[in-house]
């Protein structure tokens, strides 16, 4: 019987408990608050943050690392992209010899500019062969709900995808693989920065038109900086790349999506992370996403207009006349 740890007790990494124990799974989850993990043992529920799902009995719930990842097969991170360096090293002593660790997460480190995988392999002294990335159109509260969905496991090594895959198919969860790491965290990093505009955009009034654009567009971006990465240009085509585009930018169940609505209300960062004791991956990615890409010449003036607002004091109006006013020289479509 495979035993599985994931570490982080957040919407996704929940959700993801659960999908793992429906697949056939021993799952333990770690919890960062004492308090939460005994709520969510007690109860089944995490009321924090799914409440919509009683967990699998195959779930078992604690705030202690040593117990978490006591014997782990699989060892499932998911906890915020910009303090995964941080739990790491606190975590290193406990790391499960030989296990995979699988990133739900969606993010580029700032400063640094390294995928998650890259850190991961950095700090906890992994070989690049033992790293997975979970991702695709996996909204949370979806999941949860048992709504059919299915995601990409990609790892460089086929027994190691194989591995993940198999211990995460329930029967509303397919996972397919692929051995593109790069790609997939790509995608999964840039999309929700091009889900904050479409936000915006759906705030300011705009319609299906201004959407399409944006997202097509927005992974025209995100396809050229995977590229220059070294990414297969077919991953931006699939469940990583359109799919999970498509979910992040549309649904009001995502958090970048929301957080783009109330950026274009005119609430700041702090006032909409205040309301909503959340923030999106985004908001923080978006600086690391836009120096990565101009690191390697990659225009991402999407990306470009978001960090703008973000961080220079533009309004959402004055991104979307940047945007129309761009040269057309040399443009790809």
């Amino acid at each position: 019987m495979t035993k599985a740890t994931v570490m982080g007790s957040g919407s996704w990494g929940t959700a993801f408990a659960a999908v793992m124990a429906d697949a056939g799974t021993d799952v333990t989850m770690w919890s960062r608050r004492p308090e939460l993990a005994e709520a969510i043992e007690t109860t089944r529920v995490n009321d924090d943050y799914l409440p919509s799902l009683r967990l699998p009995d195959r779930v078992h719930v604690t705030s202690d690392v040593a117990e978490a990842m006591d014997g782990s097969d699989i060892l499932v991170l998911a906890v915020p992209s910009q303090t995964l360096r941080e739990n790491l090293e606190g975590w290193r002593e406990h790391l499960p010899d030989g296990a995979p660790l699988v990133s739900l997460m969606k993010g580029i480190e700032l400063g640094t500019l390294k995928r998650m995988t890259e850190v991961m392999e950095e700090v906890a002294e992994v070989p690049a062969d033992r790293v997975v990335v979970v991702s695709g159109p996996n909204l949370a509260k979806e999941v949860a709900d048992k709504q059919p969905a299915a995601a990409v496991v990609a790892a460089s090594r086929h027994g190691v995808r194989s591995k993940v895959a198999e211990a995460c198919a329930a029967p509303y969860f397919r996972p397919y693989t692929n051995a593109d790491v790069v790609g997939t965290e790509i995608a999964g990093a840039v999309k929700n920065v091009i889900a904050l505009s479409v936000g915006m955009a759906h705030g300011l009034g705009m319609g299906e038109n201004s959407t399409a654009t944006l997202l097509t567009r927005g992974l025209a971006e995100t396809a050229r900086l995977g590229v220059a990465l070294g990414a297969d240009p077919q991953t931006f085509l699939g469940l990583a790349g359109v799919g999970d585009m498509m979910a992040t930018c549309s649904s009001r169940l995502s958090r970048n999506h929301q957080f783009g609505l109330a950026l274009s209300e005119g609430k700041t960062v702090e006032e909409i992370t205040a309301a909503t004791n959340q923030t999106a991956e985004g908001i923080k990615s978006c600086r690391s996403i836009l120096e990565l890409a101009r690191s390697v010449h990659v225009d991402m003036p999407i990306v470009e207009g978001v960090h703008a607002i973000l961080h220079e004091g533009w309004t959402p109006d004055e991104m979307v006349r940047a945007l129309m006013s761009r040269s057309r020289k040399s443009e790809r479509v």
